[in-house]
């Protein structure tokens, strides 16, 4: 858990310094003093000076600032009652509104940039996933609930594949999953094969409005092949070893492993089981346990197939990369939309506590198939959270960037100073708004880290 905190702190504040970053640079390109540089806010815990800047680490790490030399001046004019800001050498209001205009954009742009960056990289040195195959197995066949979703109301039969969404080619159950995520409510025409026929249905994925995804009501296929076995578990007291292909348990043939599970739901403990082992036939009995949420638990993993990633130039990759970061700047846009059709906010929104957990979270079980896999699956969380950290700071809300971005372009195309009245209490709402999502967002990590 703390390995997952301090990797979580790392990601976060990796993130922020790049944005930082981006401030830090437009405004000494256009002449800005700028007086501290800060990764985390607080007591100051570590640090240097160089060249007029401070470059320090604060004790709380959530967040950063870029304090630009002349930004007490709005509070002074603010103090004094005067029309206008004063003007110092280096300082913030004393630059040109597009100079301004220029440092604001830097900070979201540079995530952005580090975004493509990533991904670019990601793409180019190539990468494999664990997924099962596009075969499906209905929902509906296993939950009375399920019988209303899309893909039973359409037709859909367990043993159906998926072989293509909207023209697009489905090879794995995971292009099934992405495609239909990210499209809650909207038509789409899955391309069936079934037996030794194909037909083409239209299907439109159902709001999940607890994540904001889209749903059909499937499950991946998965063979009853055991692929690795915990130690100590249930079903290694029972003897399973891997490449064990589970034929029958409680009397009754799996075919799959949803039918499995079905199975030692309903039957009595213990579970007769018959499994296929190097040609021949064994008999056991697995007595399964169960999780604190009361689910069971077997100690099973099964197998999966691995899909590397295509070989690409370099030049492919950063195109990919690009598309890759556009995708998905789409979405979290789509994403805003669904805030408004009644997804449940406390679990769409997530704060940087949430933030930080997921991303330790998503590292570590990475390294659980090795070192490379839990860096790249690092670096592919925060360059989301990169391109999420772009679009919410262009957002024309007032004290982040995209309102600073709309007061200093009000102000270019007046041609006249703006009075710090107008400046003050632009920025006083803007931290009222600011500070309310902050205060929603730490009561909805909460709420998630208790589980309520």
């Amino acid at each position: 858990m703390i390995i997952n905190i301090l990797i979580g702190l790392l990601g976060l504040g990796i993130v922020v310094f790049v944005h930082e970053a981006g401030h830090l640079l437009a405004a000494k390109a256009v002449g800005i003093d700028v007086e501290t540089f800060s990764i985390g806010w607080g007591r100051k815990i570590a640090g240097f000076h160089y060249k007029g800047t401070e470059y320090q680490i604060s004790i709380f790490p959530f967040g950063g600032f870029c304090k630009m030399k002349g930004e007490v001046l709005l509070q002074r004019a603010w103090d004094q009652g005067t029309d206008r800001i004063p003007h110092e050498a280096g300082a913030f209001f004393s630059a040109r509104p597009w100079q301004r205009i220029l440092v604001a954009v830097a900070g979201p742009l540079v995530n952005l940039l580090f975004a493509i960056l990533v991904l670019s990289v990601i793409w180019g040195i190539g990468f494999s996933v664990q997924t099962f195959e596009n075969r499906i197995v209905l929902a509906a066949d296993y939950s009375e609930q399920s019988s209303q979703m899309p893909a039973a109301e359409a037709g859909l039969q367990t043993g159906d594949r998926i072989v293509a969404i909207d023209g697009h080619e489905t090879a794995s159950f995971r292009d099934i999953q992405q495609r239909v995520a990210q499209s809650a409510g909207r038509e789409l025409t899955f391309t069936i094969a079934r037996n030794d026929t194909q037909f083409e249905q239209p299907i439109t994925p159902q709001l999940d409005r607890d994540t904001g995804a889209g749903l059909i009501g499937i499950y991946p296929w998965i063979d009853p092949v055991v692929a690795s076995v915990s130690d100590g578990s249930p079903a290694d007291i029972a003897g399973l070893q891997p490449g064990d292909r589970i034929v029958r348990a409680g009397g009754s043939a799996t075919a799959n492993s949803m039918q499995l599970l079905q199975i030692m739901q309903a039957t009595g403990r213990p579970v007769p089981i018959t499994v296929e082992r190097n040609e021949t036939t064994v008999e056991t009995e697995l007595v399964p346990g169960s999780r604190e949420d009361g689910s069971l638990y077997v100690g099973i993993a099964f197998e999966a197939v691995e899909m590397p990633s295509p070989s690409l130039t370099p030049l492919q990759a950063v195109d990919r990369g690009t598309r890759e970061t556009f995708r998905t700047l789409g979405l979290t846009i789509h994403s805003i939309g669904l805030l408004f059709q009644g997804v449940d906010l406390t679990q769409a929104v997530a704060g940087p506590i949430r933030i930080t957990y997921f991303v330790g979270e998503v590292a570590t079980a990475g390294l659980t198939t090795g070192v490379g896999d839990g860096v790249r699956a690092f670096f592919n969380f925060l360059s989301l959270v990169s391109i999420a950290l772009f679009f919410m700071n262009l957002l024309p809300i007032p004290v982040l960037d995209g309102g600073q971005i709309l007061l200093y372009t009000v102000e270019g195309l007046s041609r006249r100073p703006l009075h710090p009245k107008v400046v003050y209490r632009y920025q006083m709402i803007g931290t009222a708004i600011v500070l309310s999502l902050i205060v929603f967002a730490f009561l909805s990590d909460i709420l998630f880290l208790t589980g309520r």
